[in-house]
């Protein structure tokens, strides 16, 4: 049996791990790798595997860094399942549209600068269409269900709590070379417990082998009851001064834990009385999605849809309204009394948030709430540093607004989180691969893996390294 990690391989992005088996060859995640414009155009085109030899992929949750090469994987020549649960199947449906269109958009931009130095166009790496045709694949399968993937080889998803539709999974293997019974677990993106609508991640208690993520290694969380009660403080002294609170949120998850949030604010009589805009298409559809699966719900969330909220609709109350169309989009711009925004890109690099920062960024009565973790040299970051002068579209800008930072809403589980997640093991693994985090990260994870929980055989994969396991 062979693993071989062909991204998120010290790095959060770019989740891919291929597992060979039984003579079958089975892709853990199919996610998309996020950095620099060009490499990542390369890295991403150029499959480090041929796509026609895999016999299934194994998908653990919708985003994009962990799906969004499905559909270059299907136009390259895979024709087997796509295996995942019935919220993943439901979320990508919509998610790996918006990102076909991004990729289409991106190289018309670049081949408009292209045609001016008088080079050759490039093709998008996938289209919109592309994206509807991989959907075709997708087998969704429910949760504790075992499911017969290939020879030998039975998976089983367990909620993972990170996102709706998350999984853990578990791969229970008859190797056919060694004639031994082996347990696969892949943790995916591990969730936090008692977060917002969904349920807490599932205790194990058995693997021969974890691969684990490690985003928040090393790295402590705020208290989800300190990111709720500074959610009122800052809207309340935002519209106290007469000000907007703009809050860039990814689309999928982080939008629909904010709105959740306000919903309840807003029927405890702790909400100003101020509209509430969600200005991001993908975001409404996905939180039409969200409504579908109240089976994913944790046990408080179904209570308040049920029994608590008037107007049984978590992601919706009187002053909140969903915005689609760009007009609309441009009109809140023009909106001079209070009001909060929420719009993505959550690390605020593209989408309509970027105008809306455009217009409020300068005044001092606004608001900029920063919900989810800001990578190096993005825009949010350079918030969060206080820089004197940043750019939106090419113009330079003197930040004026408060910048305020919530990071309780996390939807990863932090350092010890993790280290509880693995430490409820009674089977310990024979070996662990830390995936999904910068090497400081997965260094720091190691230590306390190897030191507080005494497992002595800890790695952290190179790109593309191989493990006979």
């Amino acid at each position: 049996m062979k693993l071989t990690f062909h991204g998120a391989a010290r790095t959060v992005t770019g989740s891919q791990h291929l597992l060979e088996v039984n003579g079958t060859r089975i892709l853990l995640d199919c996610g998309l790798y996020q950095g620099k414009r060009d490499e990542s155009r390369e890295r991403n085109r150029h499959l480090p595997f041929d796509p026609s030899q895999l016999d299934a992929v194994i998908l653990s949750h919708a985003h994009i860094d962990h799906s969004g090469n499905l559909p270059n994987v299907t136009r390259n020549g895979f024709t087997g399942d796509i295996i995942c649960t019935f919220a993943t199947r439901d979320l990508c449906s919509a998610m790996l549209r918006d990102s076909g269109h991004i990729q289409e958009q991106d190289v018309k931009y670049v081949n408009k600068k292209r045609s001016a130095k008088g080079q050759p166009p490039i093709e998008p790496l996938y289209t919109e269409e592309d994206a509807v045709k991989a959907l075709k694949y997708f087998l969704s399968v429910g949760y504790d269900r075992p499911y017969h993937v290939a020879s030998g080889v039975t998976v089983t998803f367990f909620d993972a709590g990170h996102m709706l539709g998350s999984a853990i999974v578990q791969l229970d293997i008859e190797d056919e070379a060694s004639g031994q019974a082996r347990r696969l677990v892949f943790s995916g993106d591990l969730g936090r417990r008692k977060t917002p609508i969904l349920r807490d991640p599932t205790i194990l208690d058995s693997a021969d082998l974890l691969i684990l993520e490690s985003t928040y290694g090393g790295r402590k969380h705020d208290p989800l009851e300190t990111a709720e009660g500074g959610l009122h403080d800052v809207i309340d002294r935002t519209y106290k001064r007469g000000g907007k609170v703009i809050i860039p949120a990814f689309a999928v998850g982080r939008t629909q834990t904010i709105v959740y949030e306000l919903n309840r604010l807003y029927h405890a009589g702790m909400l100003p009385d101020i509209p509430v805009y969600v200005d991001s298409p993908l975001a409404v559809n996905a939180t039409d999605i969200f409504r579908l699966h109240p089976d994913a719900f944790d046990a408080e969330a179904v209570d308040y849809l049920t029994r608590q909220d008037p107007d049984g609709d978590i992601f919706g109350f009187r002053r909140l309204r969903y915005i689609r169309q760009v007009e609309q989009s441009k009109e809140l711009n023009d909106l001079q009394e209070p009001c909060i925004i929420i719009s993505a890109s959550g690390m605020m690099e593209a989408g309509r948030i970027l105008h809306h920062l455009s217009h409020t960024i300068e005044d001092r009565r606004n608001t900029i709430l920063i919900v989810g973790w800001q990578a190096p040299d993005t825009l949010g970051k350079q918030l969060i540093d206080k820089r004197e002068v940043i750019r939106i579209f090419g113009e330079e800008y003197r930040p004026q607004a408060e910048v305020a930072v919530l990071n309780g809403f996390s939807g990863h589980a932090d350092h010890g989180e993790l280290l509880e997640w693995v430490s409820a093991f009674r089977k310990h693994p024979e070996k662990i691969f830390l995936v999904h985090g910068e090497v400081e990260a997965a260094e720091a994870l190691s230590v306390s893996l190897k030191e507080q929980l005494r497992y002595q055989k800890v790695y952290i994969p190179e790109l593309h390294q191989p493990f006979s396991v």
